[in-house]
């Protein structure tokens, strides 16, 4: 299903052109807000996905499974206290086989995040993809738009 998220008198402008092209019948529905953790997340796994068959020594689950562990763990170790004590607690005494494991098991790292958190995180997931050499696919123009509204702003 299509979608877009309308912020701008410009945006529905657009959407009006875009439905009085179509042709008819057609079927419009709409939601309030602007939810993008899906699109974060599916992006994250084009990239895993991507990063795994370049890479071509493990798979997509296993990449997703490193970049949880070495990128969101630190980013909600030092945004969440409670975070930060669960997982001292819980999973840093594993080895990092185990770690690895837990985080394929589906301990809660980027589910968890917030938009700036995620945003940081596909930030790195993108910064070292790059000096590895993998090609990513970019975000759609709105999800690139929506990541650098979210993204903070460095001096």
């Amino acid at each position: 299903m299509a979608q877009r998220i309308l912020r701008t008198t410009e945006d529905v402008d657009d959407l009006i052109r875009l439905l009085t092209g179509l042709k008819l019948p057609v079927t419009v529905s709409w939601k309030s807000g602007a939810d993008r953790s899906g699109q974060q997340n599916a992006l994250q796994w084009i990239w895993a996905n991507e990063t795994a068959q370049q890479l071509g020594d493990r798979g997509a689950e296993d990449v997703q499974a490193e970049w949880k562990l070495t990128i969101g763990i630190p980013i909600l170790r030092a945004d969440d206290d409670d975070f930060r004590d669960l997982y001292d607690r819980a999973i840093r005494p594993l080895s990092y086989p185990q770690k690895i494991a837990a985080m394929k098991m589906g301990f809660p790292v980027t589910s968890m995040m917030k938009v700036r958190q995620m945003v940081r995180f596909l930030d790195e997931v993108e910064r070292i993809s790059a000096e590895m050499g993998v090609r990513l696919t970019q975000p759609d123009d709105d999800l690139a738009k929506y990541h650098s509204r979210y993204r903070e702003k460095t001096t």
